[in-house]
């Protein structure tokens, strides 16, 4: 039986599926989601192959982290199966940053998850913070974490590209093992390749999340809050028409393009239900066996050539 491939995380020697669980859906941020229905889809993506997990005390104001904590604890999953990321730093009732903070937090994080250690602790979303107090007390901060045991490694996450180069000249080599980008890798927008040699030369490893960009390459299309531009959505809605008519998913297709690069150790989906998780795991599959449909991917491109890498500021994330 097909298993999806495994990819290495920079220097850290972790191996993840190269498609990774995100659980910000666990935390009913896109509508309710029972405790059976996460159960399955947890279930389901082990069975299939997926070992990367990755959550935040900010989803659904914990509920992801003590949903997926649960799971894991009910399936009995032998802790050196799954690598599970969780973040601090961004909450329900805002941001804190503090060294104090962020330390309180991994015990916090750890108690909901039932587990003693985490893979990878990320700084969440550091560009709504000062990134001078990122770099002089928050990382500082976690490499004590790390050095405690309750986190294997540390990441940071954010929108815009810069806040990564900014952060990692600053700090010294090595404190910084792994970046969550999200939405600079998928049809429309292909502006992390830029960054990848310079992140390779810094050591580190990159997670690209929300291959279908917070919701602009589904056929129902992005939520309300969604901060792209008119342009951007009609364009991608567009797009998603396009693929129906010809009797394929816009959903699909981005994932599979976002598969291609092999430089990302994995693409992170939100998932929360098994359905979700068998169509990305098939459409993965798939891309291994048979490749993407080039000429599908050739028209989609052309549909959005007008607003290609055009971002948004940023706003409100569930990422």
């Amino acid at each position: 039986m097909a298993t999806l491939e495994r990819r290495e995380l920079g220097n850290t020697g972790l191996k993840l599926s190269c498609i990774g669980f995100g659980a910000s859906p666990l935390g009913k941020v896109f509508g309710d989601v029972t405790p059976a229905d996460a159960l399955a889809a947890v279930r389901l993506a082990l069975q299939l192959g997926i070992n990367f997990f990755d959550t935040s005390p900010f989803y659904g104001g914990t509920v992801s982290e003590t949903m997926l904590g649960n799971c894991l604890r009910e399936l009995n999953v032998p802790r050196d199966k799954i690598i599970v990321s969780t973040k601090c730093g961004r909450y329900i009732d805002g941001f804190d940053f503090s060294a104090e903070r962020v330390t309180r937090s991994i015990d916090e994080s750890l108690a909901r998850l039932k587990l003693d250690y985490v893979d990878i602790l990320h700084c969440h979303d550091i560009e709504f913070g000062s990134l001078d107090q990122i770099v002089n007390e928050t990382i500082p901060a976690l490499q004590k974490i790390k050095e405690s045991g309750k986190a294997r490694f540390i990441g940071i996450t954010g929108l815009p590209l810069e806040i990564f180069t900014y952060v990692l000249d600053r700090v010294p080599p090595g404190s910084v093992d792994v970046i969550l980008s999200y939405c600079h890798y998928s049809i429309n927008d292909t502006t992390l390749v830029d960054l990848l040699p310079y992140l390779k030369s810094k050591g580190v490893g990159v997670i690209s999340a929300s291959p279908l960009a917070m919701g602009l390459f589904t056929d129902n299309g992005p939520p309300e809050w969604h901060p792209a531009s008119s342009e951007l959505k009609s364009a991608c809605r567009t797009a998603a028409v396009h693929c129906k008519e010809k009797g394929k998913n816009i959903s699909k297709l981005a994932l599979q393009y976002s598969l291609m690069n092999k430089e990302f150790a994995t693409v992170l989906v939100g998932m929360n239900s098994p359905k979700q998780v068998e169509e990305n795991v098939t459409a993965g599959l798939e891309l291994s066996s048979m490749g993407i449909d080039e000429d599908l991917l050739h028209e989609v491109e052309a549909i959005l050539q007008p607003v290609k890498n055009q971002t948004w500021p940023s706003g409100i994330q569930q990422i």
